[in-house]
């Protein structure tokens, strides 16, 4: 009688902004028998510091790294309770990024220690904070005035969500807990590091968020005289505080150490790869390992990320990267820095209580295109497109009669005119978009926003077969650092299925939108480009009475 075989699995974690989610996922063929979320704790802390009644600044967005490491050992244990450790291979994670922690040499977090606990500062700065866009701004000031290359890979404007905006922010207001940091880090390097026991660092998180120009001739930060402008303690900032081995997707960045191999209950030794942005991990578990295809990860925020054989300056983008995603290729990057949160604080916190998003979902549905005669623009978390946190959300044409319904539907019209912003500033510069696929939590639970999506964009919409999209791309990057799979195209071609469902767009309701995303436009431009911008003058009044 012929012994049952064994099948084997590779592990695979996304980080995302509330929870960690894992998978077990069959190298075989991509089956994946079991999955678990476990939430953090203390979730975004934007009020008061957890022990603290003191409240925090504006704009700021933190989160505790004991929540990471509770969250990523549930998760885990849960999933493979049906399976021997010997079946599991490999191990793969994904964050939210660009989420920044200070660190000592040995990967502590600064807020472990009851000296830094309380400064703020010495917290994970989650990917929406936003309270560095002075930054931000000062950053950009200075990269246009010496035409820093960085510049143009970042479409031409340095945001506040990334990491050298965030270090700024932390030497300005907190120049001990700088000091006292011999590490900035990104979370998905770090969680990689508590893994491994090694520092090494993801090329893609280097290249999109922090200035490392990656291409075909020069793979480089700026230069120390760059920093050393903005302050001279800074001059050697990268070798100081940066600094480790920079690896591409895919790569093995060591074996789980004995420690965290005993907290998972996996097998000590087992290759871990290198750390993944979360957006980026989706694209792979789409399928998608091929230029033409845009793939939209819809979630809290929206990342959009286009595969290319060539690089183009483009306004908008948060980064072109060689070999970011899928190596060989040139990597894009854009985004919507309000989506599901957007939709989230209109329920939660406006409309009546007793209206739902299934119940305004289906009201919304009825209401036809430009009917409402309403027209919101999706800066409710800043402008990712603008690189601009000090933009704000607004609804134009609102009356009397105006019903809860119409605003959700508004707000959903809005973050598809941003898409389509996005993809008219690939397609203006000549880079193809031949199909467009969506994934993410919002791609699987909200067809109407997917049908308005694809009449605003006049583009069928492929929703992906994946319901854990970034979770099941961080197990197929195992599965390559493991040495089942040469590479993603192999890993994906065995380990995904292909779109299961579709949106067509209708033909009048296109013809309306086209009418409408022309007001967008102007507005975009009138309230966006302005330096002097009503929404930028509101929120310095704001802070001055503050």
């Amino acid at each position: 009688m012929t012994a049952p075989k064994i099948e084997r699995y590779v592990i695979g974690v996304d980080f995302g902004t509330l929870s960690a989610r894992a998978v077990l996922v069959n190298v075989r063929n991509g089956h994946s028998p079991a999955h678990a979320v476990a939430e953090y704790k203390n979730r975004v802390i934007e009020r008061s510091l957890p022990g603290s009644h003191s409240p925090l600044p504006p704009d700021t967005a933190l989160q505790d790294p004991a929540d990471y490491l509770r969250a990523f050992e549930t998760s885990v244990r849960s999933i493979i309770r049906r399976i021997s450790p010997d079946q599991v291979l490999g191990i793969g994670t994904d964050f939210t990024c660009c989420t920044v922690l200070p660190t000592t040499t040995d990967g502590t977090p600064l807020c472990f220690d009851a000296k830094w606990r309380m400064n703020p500062h010495a917290w994970a700065k989650l990917w929406k904070h936003h309270a560095a866009q002075p930054q931000a701004d000062q950053i950009n000031r200075l990269a246009a005035e010496r035409k820093e290359e960085f510049l143009k890979v970042y479409g031409g404007r340095y945001s506040s969500e990334w990491l050298f905006s965030k270090l700024l922010e932390t030497l300005k207001h907190a120049p001990a807990v700088y000091a006292a940091a011999d590490r900035f880090i990104e979370a998905g390097d770090w969680i990689v590091w508590q893994m491994t026991g090694q520092e090494k660092r993801a090329l893609s998180a280097a290249g999109f968020k922090a200035m490392r120009v990656c291409g075909e001739n020069s793979d480089q930060f700026p230069s120390p005289e760059f920093f050393a402008a903005f302050d001279p303690c800074l001059r050697d900032v990268v070798e100081s505080k940066l600094q480790s081995d920079f690896l591409p997707p895919g790569t093995s960045a060591g074996g789980l150490g004995a420690e965290m191999a005993k907290r998972l209950g996996l097998r000590a030794g087992i290759p871990v790869a290198i750390g993944n942005i979360d957006a980026h991990a989706g694209v792979s578990a789409c399928g998608v390992t091929t230029p033409g295809r845009l793939v939209i990860i819809m979630g809290t925020s929206s990342c959009h990320l286009l595969l290319s054989d060539r690089k183009q300056a483009i306004e908008g983008i948060c980064g072109v990267v060689k070999d970011g995603v899928v190596p060989g290729l040139w990597s894009y990057e854009a985004g919507q820095a309000g989506v599901g949160d957007s939709l989230a604080w209109f329920v939660d916190r406006i409309s009546p209580r007793g209206l739902n998003h299934d119940r305004l979902q289906r009201e919304a549905a009825k209401v036809r295109p430009g009917e409402s005669g309403l027209l919101a623009l999706d800066w409710w978390n800043g402008s990712r497109f603008l690189s601009d946190a000090d933009l704000s959300g607004m609804i134009f044409g609102l009356k009397l009669g105006t019903e809860p319904h119409e605003i959700y539907r508004a707000l959903i019209e809005s973050t598809a005119f941003g898409t389509r912003r996005i993809i008219d500033a690939f397609t203006e510069k000549g880079i193809a978009i031949d199909e467009v696929v969506a994934c993410g939590g919002l791609a699987q639970k909200n067809d109407l926003l997917l049908q308005i999506y694809a009449d605003v964009t006049g583009r069928t919409l492929h929703v992906a077969a994946a319901e854990q999209a970034s979770a099941l791309g961080a197990a197929l990057h195992a599965a390559i650092a493991a040495g089942v799979y040469n590479d993603l195209s192999a890993a994906a071609a065995n380990m995904t299925e292909p779109p299961r469902r579709k949106f067509v767009p209708d033909a009048k309701s296109t013809a309306v939108y086209d009418q409408l995303y022309a007001e967008y436009v102007r507005a975009h431009e009138l309230f966006g480009r302005d330096p002097n911008s009503v929404l930028k003058r509101l929120k310095a009044i704001r802070a001055d009475v503050k």
